[in-house]
C-alpha cells in the first residue's frame, strides 16, 4: 500500500504525468489485468514507472498495453532498457503476443525515437483516424502556467469568445453534479452517440470513473431553463486537467452551451493551479476542416502530434493476424451499430 502511494505521488510530480498511469485507472478498466513496473535508484527513490494493462484476446493470447506511459527519465538508456527487460519477462509469464505503448512523447522527438528503435521497438506514427490506434495521436493542449483568466480568454478565437458570451447572455447555467448528475449526463451521451454515429460506454463505466477518482473526476451539466442541454466529464490529476467526455442534446444547440462548459472547466483548471488543460484527441481524417478540430482549436491550445504506437511483436505472425481481425471486427461492429441507429430513428 505504501509503495502504491509512493508510485501515485511520483506520477503526479512528473512532466509526463497522466491519470491513465494511475492504479485507479487500471481499476476502471475492469476487463484488464494490471501490472506495475517501478524502478528505483540506490537511495530507493522512484526514477521511472509503468502501468501495464493486460488482456487475453481469444485465439491470439494476451495483449499488453501501456496508455500514456512509461513515466520518468525515459531519455537515459539504462532506464528504458531496464523497463524493457522487465516487460519482456512479464510477456513470457503471460505468453503475450505483443506489447503496445502509447507514450506522451511528441512525434518530432528523434532522441526518444532512436533510443526506442535501438532497444528493439517498432514505431507506427501514421494513424490519422481514431479507430487506427487505441488513443488519438493528435491533441490540443492549452498551457495555463502563470496565465490569468483574461489572458487565456483573449487568446481564444473571436468566434469562440462570441459563442461563450452568447451562452451566458441567453441564460445558460453550468452546475457541478458528479454522481447526482450521472443519469442526465448519460442521457445526453446517448443522444450525442446517436446523432454523431458513434458507440458510447455503458453508464456503469462512467460511474466507475467517479467511484475510483472521487476527488479527481467531475461531471458538470449546462442547463437552460432548468433543462439539461449539454454535459462534460473532466479529470484533474497532478497539475493537469483533461477533458474526458462531452455530450449535448438535440435541443437548444444554438445556445452554444458546449463552449461555455469548456470555458468554465478552463477557469476551474486555472483556479486549481493546473499547468495544462488537455482537450485530448482530434481525428485528422478531414484535416483542419474537421468539426472537432475547429472546435478545440478555437480555445487557443497548442496542436500536439504524438509519436503514436511503439510496440514489440513477441509473436509477429499472431500480431499481424490480430490487426486484420481487429479491423474486420471494428468495421462489422460499426455497420451493425449504424443499422440499429437507423431503425431506432
Amino acid at each position: 500500500m505504501e509503495e502504491i502511494k509512493e508510485y501515485e505521488a511520483f506520477i503526479k510530480k512528473q512532466e509526463l504525468c497522466d491519470f491513465q498511469q494511475s492504479v485507479k485507472w487500471a481499476k476502471v478498466k475492469t476487463l484488464w489485468q494490471n501490472e506495475i513496473i517501478i524502478l528505483k535508484d540506490k537511495q530507493q527513490n522512484i526514477i521511472a514507472s509503468m502501468s501495464i494493462l493486460i488482456r487475453k484476446i481469444p485465439f491470439f493470447g494476451h495483449i499488453m498495453y501501456v496508455p500514456r506511459g512509461p513515466i520518468g527519465n525515459l531519455y537515459e538508456e539504462k532506464v528504458l532498457k531496464e523497463i524493457t527487460n522487465q516487460v519482456k519477462q512479464m510477456a513470457k509469464k503471460y505468453k503475450a503476443f505483443v506489447l503496445i505503448i502509447e507514450p506522451n512523447i511528441k512525434k518530432e522527438d528523434e532522441t526518444f525515437q532512436n533510443l526506442a528503435l535501438s532497444l528493439g521497438y517498432k514505431i507506427n506514427s501514421k494513424a490519422i483516424k481514431f479507430e487506427q490506434e487505441i488513443q488519438a495521436r493528435h491533441n490540443f493542449r492549452l498551457n495555463l502556467e502563470n496565465k490569468t483568466e483574461e489572458e487565456v480568454f483573449q487568446n481564444f478565437s473571436p468566434k469562440t469568445r462570441y459563442n461563450i458570451r452568447l451562452a451566458i447572455k441567453k441564460g445558460v447555467i453550468v452546475e457541478e453534479k458528479n454522481e447526482t448528475g450521472i443519469d442526465e449526463f448519460y442521457e445526453l451521451m446517448q443522444e450525442t452517440g446517436k446523432r454523431d454515429s458513434f458507440r458510447i460506454r455503458t453508464k456503469e463505466y462512467f460511474e466507475t470513473i467517479l467511484q475510483e477518482f472521487p476527488k479527481e473526476a467531475k461531471i458538470f451539466i449546462a442547463y437552460y431553463k432548468k433543462e439539461p442541454i449539454s454535459a462534460i466529464m473532466i479529470m484533474q490529476y497532478g497539475n493537469k486537467m483533461w477533458y474526458l467526455y462531452g455530450a449535448s442534446g438535440n435541443k437548444n444547440r444554438n445556445l452554444m452551451s458546449t463552449y461555455l462548459l469548456q470555458w468554465e472547466m478552463i477557469k476551474l483548471a486555472i483556479k486549481e493551479h493546473c499547468k495544462i488543460y488537455d482537450f485530448r484527441g482530434v481525428s485528422m481524417e478531414k484535416g483542419e476542416n474537421g468539426g472537432l478540430y475547429r472546435f478545440k482549436k478555437g480555445f487557443g491550445g497548442d496542436f500536439i502530434e504524438l509519436i503514436g504506437e511503439i510496440y514489440i511483436p513477441f509473436r509477429p505472425i499472431f500480431y499481424f493476424f490480430y490487426k486484420i481481425a481487429k479491423k474486420i471486427f471494428c468495421n462489422l461492429r460499426y455497420i451493425l451499430y449504424q443499422i440499429r441507429i437507423y431503425y431506432e430513428k
